[in-house]
């Protein structure tokens, strides 16, 4: 494990991470193929987790042979969602101390989201959150989504430092092994269904964005500190 003076930035995933959307998204999943007599199992939930949202709606359509377009399902999923959005929304346990440790410390953050540009908008600006970060990319921001490790190595060019210098968190195998691949000090932090995930290459599993073991690598005062 790197002393914390060799990690010099934090690049956050967004969904399941930051926000419980992870959960959200799988009530859509549920109702949208629910409306065709199909079931949304854990092994399709696991292939579509972090990846970007037109390959994992057409593994969707794959697994169940769907009579349906990439587009039409993403129509129906987001007329579903925004009525969850604005019930249901929520940070993820420890994410606001966390992110005010971090501006405390002047550690640089950002986001890295196979979410498009839209919707990370959406999200960010219910909570005031983008003028917090240092930059944000999407799956608009590059050709291959997770887990091939571009978004992360596009992370470390944006911050002008060396993957390895840079902490990712993670909670999806999608995600964790993008973060693995591109070289960077990959954290994973499973929450619901992702428990379940393979976090193999990840420097640490943890509970919560609250474990003090974060803390601790990253130089920051623990939370009851």
């Amino acid at each position: 494990m790197p002393a914390p003076t060799s990690l010099r930035a934090v690049v956050f995933d967004l969904d399941g991470l930051m926000f419980n959307t992870e959960e959200l998204y799988q009530i859509v999943g549920t109702e949208v193929l629910r409306r065709r007599g199909k079931v949304f199992d854990a092994e399709l939930l696991n292939a579509m987790m972090g990846r970007p949202p037109r390959v994992a709606l057409q593994l969707m359509i794959d697994a169940h042979l769907l009579d349906a377009t990439v587009e039409q399902l993403a129509a129906e999923n987001e007329e579903v969602f925004v009525e969850l959005l604005d019930s249901r929304l929520a940070f993820m346990p420890g994410l606001e101390p966390l992110l005010e440790q971090l501006e405390a410390a002047a550690i640089p953050k950002a986001i890295a989201t196979s979410s498009g540009p839209a919707f990370v908008a959406n999200v960010l600006n219910r909570f005031d959150l983008r003028p917090r970060f240092a930059f944000v990319l999407t799956c608009d921001d590059i050709v291959e989504g997770k887990p091939h490790p571009e978004i992360y190595l596009t992370a470390a060019k944006r911050f002008g430092i060396l993957p390895e210098q840079m902490l990712v968190l993670e909670d999806s195998q999608n995600g964790c092994r993008a973060a693995v691949a591109a070289g960077a000090f990959a954290v994973a932090v499973p929450a619901g269904h992702s428990h379940t995930h393979d976090f193999t290459g990840a420097q640490l599993v943890l509970d919560t964005l609250a474990d003090p073991r974060l803390y601790e690598v990253l130089g920051l005062r623990p939370q009851n500190g």
